[in-house]
């Protein structure tokens, strides 16, 4: 089976791709990693590398996981004295249910033609030169690890470009790779039925907690509160375990297209509001509104109960505040 893009995962870490110049990428020239650890006879992902994946994509709270049995070994180069001859990448998936939603799946590839990889491996980093433009997407390289012969392996160390991301050489060889699946097994559900119907997201982080939690946000500017295109409603619950983490999560309750009538009346609402007032009760309840088609707007959540504050964030950053009330919240109910 032939893998391709999907063999880095990419995230972004924020709305927009964002120049930043003389980037410090935290390297001296003399730091360049060590040999890495080589090991013992390779079993299975599921013992080697059981949470591969899981920073990437969460899985629901009551889904079985994997429990680590060892720790990741030492990454680093190539011994000269160990020869690859194979590569297993372990990692995670989302796939359809049967039956509607999906499902997180673990996998374990194999791919036995990996002459371009090892070169590229073996290539040194990239150290920046004066003043370099980095962009602010964050590459998420997969689990690897090198096989010998006697089936011996190591995670080898991937060279980094002057933006300390997997130089072109190492990405274009992982996305050249032509890999077998050896195991994938089901971790858990990741999206409802219901919640695929209505078109959103299993879960949801209460971003009214976050930015008032961090102290980013600025008063509301109606001006911005406006919006031509139609509107998604999508509410969650946010278990007890969650509420007033860094990051509560929410499961998804209900939600889907918003009638024109009620839209108009829940941006109305929002752009007549006052500034927030000052409160730290954790909502139980969340809505989310963005646009139909998922961008080209600003998201906008209210807390359906607790403090029931809102917050607008445009695409282009700066997040606004407002105060909701109950005729808001009867709204999105």
């Amino acid at each position: 089976m032939r893998s391709g893009g999907t063999v880095l995962a990419v995230g972004l870490l924020g709305v927009a791709l964002v120049g930043c110049a003389g980037r410090d990428t935290g390297r001296g020239a003399g730091d360049d990693p060590g040999p890495a650890r080589i090991m013992g006879k390779w079993t299975s992902c599921a013992e080697a590398a059981p949470r591969a994946g899981a920073g990437v994509v969460l899985p629901a709270p009551d889904s079985a996981e994997p429990v680590p049995t060892a720790e990741d070994p030492a990454i680093g180069r190539i011994d000269p004295a160990f020869t690859p001859v194979a590569v297993v990448l372990c990692g995670r998936e989302i796939r359809p249910r049967p039956g509607g939603g999906a499902e997180q799946v673990v996998t374990e590839r194999r791919a036995d033609e990996i002459g371009a990889l090892v070169g590229a491996l073996r290539l040194p980093d990239r150290r920046p030169d004066g003043e370099i433009i980095c962009t602010a997407d964050m590459v998420v390289p997969p689990w690897l690890a090198l096989l010998d012969e006697r089936g011996r392996w190591l995670r080898p160390y991937l060279p980094t470009d002057v933006c300390g991301k997997p130089r072109a050489e190492v990405r274009a060889a992982l996305d050249g790779l032509r890999l077998t699946t050896v195991d994938s097994r089901t971790v858990g559900p990741v999206g409802s039925p219901a919640a695929e119907a209505a078109g959103c997201a299993q879960r949801w982080a209460d971003m009214v907690w976050v930015e008032t939690t961090t102290g980013r946000t600025a008063p509301p500017a109606p001006a911005t509160v406006p919006a031509a295109e139609p509107l998604r409603l999508c509410v969650y619950e946010v278990p007890a375990s969650e509420r007033g983490g860094g990051k509560p999560a929410g499961e998804f309750a209900y939600g889907g297209p918003l009638a024109p009538e009620r839209q108009a009346a829940v941006l109305r609402a929002l752009a007549t509001a006052g500034p927030a007032t000052a409160c730290v009760t954790a909502a139980s309840r969340f809505a989310v509104l963005r646009p139909l088609g998922g961008t080209g707007g600003p998201d906008r959540y209210v807390e359906l109960d607790g403090c029931r504050r809102f917050l607008v964030v445009p695409p282009t950053g700066g997040a606004q505040l407002g105060q909701g009330d109950a005729t808001l919240v009867e709204l999105l109910s």
